[in-house]
């Protein structure tokens, strides 16, 4: 399921798109301030943002540039309608601008035409890194990052089974194969690589005598 995170401060417009959203089918996440927002990109796997502009301590313009460093797609939902506005969000980078008030229908399908283009079914953003599931390819802050065909695979494991512990086991059988011969220690030493190569050595947590979880810590 795609992750949506929304960042509107008027609570009740955030409730109203959340349960539009997910009545489409989207898993939904709202944040109602700058932080909370960047906050999130820390913890959370997204597919794309929506994105007010008038917020409380940051403004969304502020917001865009981290987010689009990530390579998030982001969309503005704004009631500020000038022409000006609308210029500069998509200079900076947003992929579309809707104004308020808005017809729920017009934003999915606007959602819709975003997530195409950038492919999003098979593509996920986690922290500074964009993974693309179908072409395998990893890019942190937009460069590509080798990584070995098991690397690869080990990764999208982790990624599927989010806040799950794995046994050595269970990582050899899905990664390596049930009729793989070798010890469970190349599992460590990948495990290492990848927190090396992505800068996921907080995320990839060992647990002790059994594996490890992939778990993205909550910022403090």
């Amino acid at each position: 399921m795609l992750k949506v995170l929304v960042v509107e401060d008027d609570q009740s417009i955030s409730d109203l798109i959340r349960m539009n959203l997910e009545i489409a089918g989207y898993e939904t996440l709202q944040a109602y301030d700058g932080r909370e927002a960047l906050d999130f990109l820390d913890r959370e796997v997204l597919h794309i943002v929506i994105l007010d502009v008038m917020l409380p301590g940051m403004s969304g313009f502020d917001i865009l540039q981290e987010l689009k460093r990530r390579g998030l797609p982001v969309i503005f939902l704004t009631a500020k309608d000038q022409m000006s506005d609308k210029v500069r969000a998509l200079n900076l980078g947003a992929d579309d601008y809707m104004v308020k008030p808005f017809e729920a229908v017009e934003l999915i399908a606007r959602m819709t035409a975003v997530l195409r283009r950038y492919r999003s079914n098979d593509s996920i953003f986690i922290r500074d890194l964009a993974i693309c599931l179908d072409e395998r390819v990893v890019r942190k802050k937009g460069q590509e990052v080798y990584l070995t065909h098991k690397e690869f695979e080990l990764l999208s494991l982790f990624i599927q089974n989010q806040a799950i512990a794995l046994s050595r086991e269970q990582i050899l059988d899905h990664v390596w194969g049930f009729d793989y011969l070798g010890e469970t220690r190349t599992v460590d030493m990948h495990v290492q690589r990848l927190r090396s190569k992505l800068g996921l050595q907080d995320a990839i947590v060992t647990i002790y005598k059994i594996g490890y979880r992939f778990d993205l810590p909550k910022s403090k």
